[in-house]
């Protein structure tokens, strides 16, 4: 049975389209589980109502044109109560609708499962048997289960493959398909979209037509011929080690390049209109699927050798493909992927919008569009990136939805919303130089998170106070090295001459978790439980004392360097990482260079440390909550898997009871506690976290406007009642509701925009 599943999964994830997906289906199940009738409905988004898609066994007319309403007879039962319907008289049953134009009044056994994908009925698979044939039994209806929760994934994204390409169910044209992720940046961008792919991974690449199927075919042979001598010298050079039919494996290598084998049908899609990469990409995964059917363990494993081959002649056809990119004004970056380095290849002044298929509201790269002021979407599981290249797109930032695709109406509505973006952003510039104390006189300091020269400016106008967290990395990330010492120390002084006289935090070098550096990988199971942050710094003081030394140097003459330690666990940490900075300290000073000793503080980001936060005081001068990665342990969610990022709420009561406790445990200390997460740049979550006793909040520099016109606005006692009455809450989305609501009643409402909630496709 589960070689039977194994070859319907693989068979149906190599079909072209839904529709041959869907056939694929009813006749492989039919013949598997020797019934009469196998049939898919599947629900249309824009009416609710299923449809018959593909069947096997009642009237193939009926295909397109019996639908039923959303609880409408046995299908409508199983859609609604999400689980299997098993009969064996069906037409006795109460909800029983029958369609004469089926002819299924022959058929009385009826199971139904329903096709479920991310909590969603996407639609519900039947069989059926003649009278007094059969019940079906329980290990037939287990079978049927597990063979939809295997497809529901496969039908989702052949159903948004063919929203995009601008047909519904029903024929008719779609318009506004929405694809829901999660928010990234907030803002809403209207553009064209770019598909970028990173090097070498066959999965990314977009399909697209070729421009001159002479020139692409010409690059694609050239390629051809680069992977054949890399294999030969390969195979050469290992001759003396191998046996004879070792060494044959790199003939096998050489006859799948053949003209007449994998090389020749790319080609034949060249010449049917695809560009090489596209042509490459397909033909490999029609291969692959192919070996992966394959009884037999060893041809199944060819598929490996496949897939190596597609990467090795793709590396090469993107080598002849250095042209130079060009971008359209209104571009919306869209990758599997989202990288920093990504970032960097389009001028900044075209960019409008970032969608990404991995990642959450909290992983790196939504931290750095933030901090650009660029509209984000992360996690969008089910969005065919291959269809989006070149495509009118709409990134909803604040509701985490895009939308392919738009209508007229639809584009209104968002040019509606931009301009009251920018006329809500001109009215805030008059608060920059005003400072950020409420009604009653409370005064709490408004810092800014920076990583890129492109943040100074921004947060300078935006009237930050200084710098809350410098994220060191991002020197480290842009570069194909690590930087040397005085790379580092140039970059280091533009940030504190930039914000001179107040101080500019820098964090120790934080890689590890969902920040990689291409010379430096890091490659674990579970990386963000893993080598990261201090841990990483310690092990390889080389790295470290070269950072501090830089940082330093970088103070002179200025004196406003603070310096941070991220990723703290235990005490031992805090006096080891102490130890090296005196040193390093000592060492600049008798080398002449005129500095004073920095503050130094620690991150609180991990459970542990809120616990110790009162012997960690006692070492240090001050200390920082990184609350995003401290939400991510303490609620056990990688806030880069789309699967669960929805979890993930920095509204859950147990965080806000940890963020109390630190900042009381703190000043218990005597420490002067600042906040520097994702949290702080939230007007709802700000006022709470000033209401909590924080002296200072650090945001992105686009947040700062926004939550220093909410607390000048405000009163200290009147937060601190709104603080008292949400610690009492059980539920992270009352806690949220409960805020939007009482700063909605403060005349805050546009801050908090609702958006459009469209239906996700």
């Amino acid at each position: 049975m589960l070689s039977t599943l194994r070859n319907i999964v693989q068979e149906v994830n190599s079909a072209h389209d839904l529709q041959e997906a869907l056939e694929i289906i009813v006749t492989r199940v039919r013949e598997s589980m020797q019934t009469e009738v196998c049939s898919v409905y599947l629900v249309e988004p824009e009416t609710g109502r299923y449809i018959l898609m593909a069947t096997e066994g009642l009237n193939k007319s009926s295909i397109g044109s019996v639908s039923l309403g959303h609880s409408e007879g046995l299908v409508g039962l199983v859609g609604v109560r999400e689980e299997p319907i098993n009969l064996e008289d069906a037409p006795s049953h109460p909800r029983y609708r029958y369609f004469p134009e089926t002819g299924e009044e022959q058929f009385r056994s009826f199971l139904g499962v329903p096709i479920i994908h991310h909590r969603k009925v996407l639609g519900v698979l039947v069989v059926q048997q003649r009278e007094n044939s059969r019940r079906f039994d329980e290990g037939e209806e287990a079978f049927l289960v597990t063979i939809s929760a295997q497809l529901a994934g496969v039908i989702a994204h052949s159903e948004a493959t063919g929203f995009v390409g601008g047909v519904t169910l029903t024929g008719a044209k779609s318009e506004d398909v929405a694809f829901r992720g999660i928010a990234g940046s907030p803002g809403v961008a209207m553009g064209r979209s770019v598909v970028i792919f990173p090097p070498a991974d066959l999965d990314s690449v977009p399909d697209k037509d070729g421009e001159d199927p002479e020139t692409e075919i010409a690059h694609f042979n050239a390629a051809i011929s680069a992977v054949r001598s890399d294999i030969q010298k390969v195979g050469e050079r290992l001759a003396s080690q191998l046996r004879p039919e070792e060494q044959a494996l790199f003939d096998v290598y050489l006859r799948m390049l053949d003209d007449n084998a994998l090389a020749g049908e790319v080609v034949n899609r060249i010449n049917a209109g695809a560009w090489a990469q596209a042509a490459l990409r397909q033909v490999v995964h029609q291969y692959v699927r192919h070996f992966e059917m394959m009884g037999d363990i060893y041809l199944r494993e060819r598929a490996v050798d496949i897939k190596d081959l597609g990467r090795r002649v793709l590396a090469y056809l993107q080598q002849n493909d250095q042209t130079e990119r060009s971008y359209p004004d209104q571009t919306i970056l869209v990758s599997d992927e989202l990288t920093p380095a990504m970032l960097g290849e389009i001028p900044r002044e075209k960019l409008v919008g970032l969608v990404s298929v991995k990642g959450s509201g909290n992983s790196h790269v939504a931290i750095l569009a933030r901090a650009m002021g660029v509209p984000t979407v992360m996690g969008l599981v089910d969005v065919p990136v291959s269809q989006l290249d070149n495509r009118e797109l709409i990134v909803d930032g604040y509701n985490g939805q895009i939308f392919a695709n738009p209508s007229s109406e639809l584009s209104r509505y968002y040019e509606n919303i931009v301009k009251e973006e920018r006329a809500l952003t001109k009215g805030l510039e008059a608060l920059r130089k005003k400072p950020c104390i409420t009604k009653d006189g409370h005064r709490v300091s408004l810092w800014v998170n920076t990583g890129l020269m492109t943040d100074v400016m921004r947060s300078l106008s935006h009237g930050a106070e200084g710098v809350g967290l410098y994220r060191t990395e991002v020197p480290f990330m842009i570069n194909e090295r690590f930087p040397s010492e005085q790379e580092q120390r140039d970059c280091y002084r533009e940030q504190l001459e930039a914000f001179h006289p107040s101080h500019v935090t820098m964090r120790t070098l934080d890689i590890g978790g969902d920040k990689s550096l291409t010379y430096f990988p890091i490659t674990e199971e579970n990386p963000f439980l893993g080598w990261r942050g201090i841990r990483v710094t310690l092990d390889h003081p080389e790295i470290f004392l070269v950072q501090v030394r830089a940082m330093l140097k970088a103070s002179e003459g200025l004196n406003n360097l603070r310096i941070m330690l991220p990723m703290i666990s235990s005490v031992s940490e805090v006096e080891e990482a102490l130890h090296l900075i005196y040193r390093v300290y000592h060492e600049v000073r008798e080398e002449g260079v005129d500095i004073v000793m920095p503050k130094v503080g620690v991150m609180i980001e991990v459970p542990c440390a809120v616990y110790q936060v009162k012997e960690l005081a006692e070492r240090v001068d001050f200390l920082s909550v990184g609350s995003n990665d401290l939400t991510q342990y303490l609620l056990a969610v990688d806030r880069n898997n789309p699967r669960v990022a929805g979890l993930y709420h920095s509204f859950h009561p147990s965080v806000l009871q940890a963020l109390k406790k630190i900042v009381d445990d703190a000043h218990c200390a005597g420490c002067q506690v600042s906040i520097c997460g994702e949290l702080a740049g939230d007007p709802a979550g700000a006022v709470l976290l000033m209401a909590m006793g924080y002296d200072a909040l650090s945001m992105n520099a686009a947040s700062l406007p926004r939550v220093k016109s909410v607390i000048r606005s405000i009163e200290l006692t009147w937060a601190k009642d709104l603080l008292k009455q949400v610690m009492s809450l059980d539920s992270p989305t009352v806690v949220k509701s409960t805020l939007e609501l009482a700063l909605k009643k403060a005349g805050f409402g546009q801050f908090m925009r609702p958006g459009r909630i469209g239906e996700s496709a």
